[in-house]
């Protein structure tokens, strides 16, 4: 098969098309071979290529933790699937197992979601990591409630885009920041209450005003840096905020906490770097729902970009350059 290779830890040229054996066709377990047809891009997949993956002494590797396909072979004990099946998952990518820029897969039936039967292979490949990180931020490490109010930052991005929708689907109200008019237009079309435009404004005095000076009950960080600490005065006394990058070692924390703020630090990727296989399967359960309310039209992924998977380097190259709107997908087969 072909696959796009990490030949070393470096710079996107790293990344080579390669003829690959093709996986084992599961037997006696619960496995699926997939054939992929799209898979996702994340700002995971630039960082293991730039700096190494979690497991470098198994390099070459094929990075992608977002996939959608079909079916083709089921494993004896599989229950819940059967060849021609069209799924869509989060698994591998890290470097202990296959990721998905390649044109098979295998991954655990319990691992794997139905794909939303109104949307292209492209879009349920952009979805999974983006939801289910919003999903574990705002419901249940923000522990978001009906008629809060939420801050969202970077509200256009593969994250926020879909944490707008999920906030807005829990009957919460909704403000965001973006860097353009096309963006905020973006943004107001997901259901978006109101839009701050970060160059020109001081969003925490945005957010104040806002709130009528008592600050948001949950901020969301997709951002990480300064904007993390800066967010603090932002959010209510007792009020919470999320962030899904690792705060910064100079993280000034004095604020917080006067204001006793709830910190929660969101990694998806943990169930998968722990091996946590009951939380692969609460991942998979998170997909399924969301499945219902894409094919309902609650939810909307969108895909700016569509590379082939030869321009694999292309599309780290244009994630890498922090504008892009939405997700970048790699379309693997026409399917």
């Amino acid at each position: 098969m072909k696959a796009v290779l990490m030949t070393a830890a470096g710079s996107p040229e790293v990344l080579q098309v390669q003829e690959v054996p093709n996986p084992a066709v599961p037997v006696g377990n619960t496995e699926l071979l997939v054939r992929l047809v799209a898979a996702g891009i994340n700002p995971i997949d630039t960082k293991l290529r730039s700096r190494g993956t979690f497991y470098p002494d198994r390099t070459p590797t094929i990075l992608g933790c977002d996939g959608a396909g079909i079916v083709e072979a089921v494993g004896a004990s599989v229950q819940r699937f059967r060849p021609g099946d069209e799924v869509y998952f989060c698994y591998g990518g890290l470097g202990a197992h296959q990721g998905n820029y390649a044109e098979y897969t295998v991954v655990d039936e319990r691992f794997v979601a139905r794909k939303p039967a109104s949307i292209s292979f492209a879009e349920a490949a952009a979805a999974p990591l983006v939801l289910i990180t919003a999903w574990e931020a705002l419901y249940e490490r923000g522990r978001l409630e009906p008629g809060e109010r939420v801050l969202i930052h970077a509200g256009a991005g593969g994250v926020g885009h879909v944490a707008i929708q999920l906030a807005k689907l829990k009957g919460a109200t909704v403000s965001t920041t973006v860097g353009s008019e096309e963006k905020a237009d973006f943004v107001k079309q997901l259901g978006a209450d109101h839009v701050i435009f970060y160059k020109q404004t001081d969003f925490v005095q945005a957010a104040l005003d806002w709130t009528n000076g008592e600050g948001v009950d949950l901020a969301f960080d997709t951002v990480g840096g300064e904007t993390f600490h800066k967010t603090f005065p932002a959010v209510r006394v007792y009020g919470d905020i999320v962030t899904i990058l690792e705060p910064d070692a100079n993280t000034v924390w004095k604020t917080a906490r006067q204001r006793n703020l709830r910190i929660g630090l969101e990694l998806m990727l943990t169930p998968a770097l722990l091996g946590l296989e009951e939380s692969l399967q609460h991942h998979a359960e998170i997909l399924e729902q969301c499945a219902t309310w894409i094919d309902e039209s609650k939810l909307k992924i969108h895909v700016s970009h569509k590379f082939p998977l030869k321009e694999a380097a292309k599309a780290h190259q244009l994630i890498e350059s922090g504008s892009v709107t939405g997700k970048i997908v790699l379309l693997i087969s026409d399917d």
